[in-house]
């Protein structure tokens, strides 16, 4: 376990399984994830025995509130590249249908799994790859002192719309300056 001020990393369980799938198929999160379709519980369950418990370049955490334990959302790290160091950030927060809520769960979930990812799995990078109406994400990983490295022109189509995906990276370098 990753335990912070106010929240903390812990493992996904089989029992966290159904909140996670509903907050996953809410269709106001569900535009910001490259999973577009609505998940029923055996694609879930799928999930969770393919990528969490089976593949070593997956890292998923619920993230959870400590005065309580409450189950906030989950994050991790995917597609991790062990021979060149990065890896894909994952990250949300269903808590009251919030996404990126406002009260530092997100803020707190991420340095957290920074302090992992650079200090003890000794990554150098994580990128993330978000669409330009995100500016929940975009605002926060600006805090966090996430770079653009890159503008996918008109690479995702919402409600009729082309829209830019953004590429976005922290390295280990710069967490620790920031750190």
């Amino acid at each position: 376990m990753l335990k912070g001020k106010i929240v903390n990393l812990a493992s996904v369980e089989k029992e966290d399984l159904k909140q996670l799938m509903g907050w996953r198929n809410n269709p106001e999160f569900r535009k910001y994830f490259r999973e577009y379709r609505e998940l029923n519980f055996s694609m879930q369950k799928n999930w969770y025995e393919q990528h969490v418990v089976n593949n070593p370049n997956t890292i998923m955490f619920s993230v959870r509130r400590n005065k309580d334990n409450l189950l906030l959302g989950c994050c991790g790290l995917v597609y991790i590249n062990w021979l060149h160091r990065h890896c894909d950030l994952s990250l949300y927060i269903g808590w009251k249908n919030s996404y990126i809520d406002n009260k530092n769960y997100a803020k707190e979930s991420c340095h957290l799994l920074f302090k992992y990812a650079f200090d003890e799995l000794c990554l150098n990078k994580i990128w993330t790859e978000i669409y330009e109406f995100d500016t929940k994400k975009n605002e926060l990983y600006k805090k966090l002192g996430f770079k653009q490295d890159g503008l996918l022109r008109q690479n995702y189509l919402y409600k009729g719309k082309w829209w830019n995906s953004r590429i976005l990276s922290l390295l280990s370098s710069e967490y620790k300056r920031i750190k």
